[in-house]
């Protein structure tokens, strides 16, 4: 199987390769914030809007999920949040007159950064059968539209309801309720292609599917670990938080493939330092790990420390009195072979023995992560496995420790929070069930990758993203888009063109939102939603600016008026209270989801307020066991054929998740270009393959479908040996729909065996 990429993507003569960066930030990514700000906004509304992002009486950057300080800055963004911000938050505009004049086949061959650079979606549009074009239709339409297809359903669970991270609390609360009145728990969302590993992992072993640390538990830290994640590209502003460590003396050790310029050197343009001196260093130690070789590296440490003679290696009073497990994990680690270990991560045993030194050295120590831990075939094995690091130190439930899974999208941990889950717990159902009068579905809906098997096997004629851009998020691109355009209706609730909106069922709507930026008004005035970060804080985020269009809706009412025109009076919810006053939202919430006593009065505090975690807060472990669990998680190393790479897809400097805002990756060197593949120049050598070659990337996966993605650049690179890197979203149609992780069923878009053949393409 091959896949023509969009036509501007191929055109990579203006492309220039330099070296990469060994600093991030600094006066450059002021520059190129305000750059695309202004070009986007204008001076007078950049400077209006940017002062607003993050701010108590602002709103919640649209971009990451990384928790506020309590003291602010009156610029509390970086560059990527401020690249958001503009793409919302736009002047130009999407009128019917575009979507006269393009079709939606040659939309479909435009690529992601020139269909999100055209502004903001103004009118509801619909793709009728047959037609070459979107054309406007009224709101009522569209949803009478909705309501037809999903009553003519055989059956509830034949429709699909996504949902993307950027949705308020409320929003998702409402869209959770009315998706289960309707009668299903097909409710997948990003969470199952990024971090649902680490909440399968967490929920096992300490009780909760989060994080356990807060800010100032970063600030407290002795020794941090950034295990594969790059926070100068994706959590920009969490190297602010990294620099306050260590100016109050905390150590890091980075763990991944690639050296990553925001873990080496941080320049603070919030201070003179960043601005006219060197910065700050961060990373203390950097293991250069092969990709998915972090199981091993975690075991290793943990055997080391089982072995040591040091007196305080091991908390056995805390091991003792909250853990279960701990003898049958001990056996097994201390079986560890040392070869495997060495094969898999890459590393000396000198380097990984240093490391235990910084171990040994530390009280307190925390452990963050992402998705270079979390899409792995073994990926809960890999996390079950820190947290078996952290408990035999005692590292859970005390000031300064803890797991840190730095979540990505804006709100995507809230909208787990609030119900929007696939595999909903009994005690959120019954609640639910006593809040609103009838009997939510029990049995499990749809993931991700399950929702894009039954649409391929037709079990699914209707899909509704609320937000989002699907196909360009999902695995085996091919397939994905093959099965969306099996069903009968395709809708996509948006602030922006995407290429979701090009690839339809038989009839398609785009229903457009107001953007976080963007003042809401209903019936009782004005509104405020609210979001929860990666770290449990839940806070208000009120828009500002005049909404793009007088015919955008919020999310909530969008929600109300399909809920209105899908279940009528079914069950007596008032939908009208809801969309009128989101307090009525926050008051459902108060008496279902655990944690939110007096919402409407906490939210409204400056600062919001924490939600409770139990391991953090009392050292109590709500498991099956009633303890913190140790696990026992074979390690089996993935050995690569001779001739192969193991790649892991990455985001370049200029994008967040799948929005394009531009084609450089300053820090890496590339400049104009995003059809690259970074390869150790000694594996370039191996293979015959110059720097600067064009090749095809092809994926081996075990069902012998050929992958293919053409026309990369090879750039000498120094990742680790054996291993490459290429930018999604233009890698992920050589990630295999059928290669997930173990237990969460995420897609494995960092451990993809490629081979790089002599481009085919004329």
């Amino acid at each position: 199987m091959s896949r023509e990429a969009p036509r501007e993507d191929f055109d990579d003569s203006a492309m220039e390769v330099g070296k990469p960066k060994r600093w991030a930030a600094g006066v450059p990514g002021v520059t190129a914030a305000l750059r695309d700000s202004f070009e986007q906004m204008g001076v007078k509304r950049t400077a209006l809007t940017l002062l607003k992002v993050n701010q108590k009486d602002g709103f919640d950057c649209p971009g990451c999920a990384w928790p506020e300080p309590g003291h602010r800055h009156t610029a509390e963004f970086c560059e990527n949040g401020a690249k958001a911000v503009a793409e919302e938050a736009t002047t130009r505009r999407i009128t019917r007159a575009f979507f006269a004049e393009h079709t939606v086949d040659e939309l479909g061959e435009r690529t992601d950064h020139w269909l999100g650079r055209q502004g903001r979606l103004t009118e509801p549009m619909v793709r009728r059968p047959g037609s070459a074009h979107y054309e406007p239709i009224s709101w009522d339409d569209a949803f009478g539209l909705v309501a037809r297809e999903l009553s003519a359903l055989g059956s509830p669970d034949e429709a699909v309801f996504y949902t993307s991270g950027r949705t308020s609390n409320e929003a998702a609360f409402a869209y959770q309720l009315f998706v289960r009145a309707f009668g299903t728990n097909n409710l997948p969302d990003c969470s199952n292609m990024c971090h649902e590993s680490s909440g399968s992992a967490l929920t096992e072993t300490i009780g909760i599917g989060k994080g356990s640390v807060l800010l100032d538990d970063l600030y407290q830290a002795d020794l941090i670990f950034v295990v594969g994640q790059n926070p100068g590209t994706n959590h920009p502003r969490m190297l602010s938080a990294l620099e306050k460590a260590k100016k109050a003396g905390a150590r890091i050790v980075a763990v991944n493939p690639l050296p990553e310029a925001g873990l080496i050197r941080f320049k603070n343009p919030q201070l003179p330092s960043g601005v006219v001196g060197r910065g700050t260093r961060l990373a203390d130690r950097f293991l250069q790990i092969r990709v998915n070789g972090d199981l091993a590296l975690f075991q290793a440490l943990n055997r080391l420390l089982l072995e040591s003679d040091a007196p305080d290696a091991l908390d056995r009073a805390f091991i003792a009195e909250h853990t279960h497990g701990f003898e049958a994990f001990a056996d097994h680690v201390k079986a560890l072979d040392w070869d495997d270990v060495l094969t898999a991560t890459g590393l000396t045993r000198g380097e990984i023995a240093a490391t235990l030194g910084d171990v040994l050295a530390a009280k307190k120590i925390v452990v963050c992560w992402a998705m270079g831990l979390t899409q792995h075939r073994n990926s809960v094995p890999t996390i079950r496995e820190v947290v078996n690091f952290l408990l035999l130190r005692g590292n859970i439930g005390r000031p300064g420790a803890g797991v840190c899974p730095v979540r990505g999208h804006s709100n995507v941990q809230g909208d787990r929070t609030m119900g929007i889950y696939e595999k909903p717990k009994p005690a959120f159902l019954d609640a639910l069930a006593a809040e609103f009068g009838f009997e939510p579905p029990r049995e499990h809906g749809y993931d991700t990758v399950d929702a894009i098997r039954a649409m391929r096997d037709g079990r699914v004629k209707v899909f509704f993203a609320m937000g989002g851009n699907f196909v360009r998020a999902t695995p085996d691109s091919d397939v994905t888009e093959a099965a969306m355009r099996t069903c009968r209706l395709t809708v996509q609730v948006s602030t922006k063109l995407n290429r979701s909106h090009a690839v339809t069922g038989e009839s398609a709507l785009i229903l457009p939102a107001l953007g976080r930026t963007e003042r809401d008004v209903q019936a009782s005035g004005e509104q405020f939603v609210s979001v929860e970060d990666s770290m449990g804080m839940v806070h208000a985020s009120r828009g500002r600016l005049v909404p793009a269009s007088p015919q955008l809706k919020s999310e909530v009412a969008i929600v109300a008026g399909l809920a209105r025109r899908v279940l009528g009076d079914r069950h007596g919810i008032d939908w009208d209270a809801m969309e009128r006053d989101y307090d009525v939202i926050r008051d459902h919430v108060e008496r279902v989801v655990p944690g939110f006593a007096d919402y409407n009065a906490r939210v409204r505090e400056p600062d919001g307020f924490t939600l409770p975690h139990a391991p953090r807060d009392e050292r109590r472990f709500p498991t099956a066991t009633g303890k913190a669990n140790f696990t026992v998680n074979p390690l089996e190393v993935l050995r690569v054929p001779e001739g192969r790479l193991l790649l892991q897809t990455v985001r370049s400097h200029d994008q967040y998740n799948t929005t394009i805002y531009g084609l450089d990756d300053r820090y890496r060197g590339v400049k104009a270009g995003r059809r690259v593949v970074f390869v150790h120049p000694g594996d370039l050598a191996a293979l015959g393959i110059a720097d600067g070659a064009t090749v095809d990337l092809v994926s081996e996966w075990t069902d012998g479908t050929e992958r293919r993605a053409p026309g990369f650049r090879t750039i000498a690179y120094p990742t680790a040996r054996g291993c490459a890197a290429a930018y999604f979203p233009e890698t992920n149609v050589l990630v295999p729909l059928d290669s997930t992780a173990e237990v969460s069923n995420t897609p494995t878009s960092k451990s993809v065996v490629v081979r790089l053949e002599a481009e085919a393409r004329p």
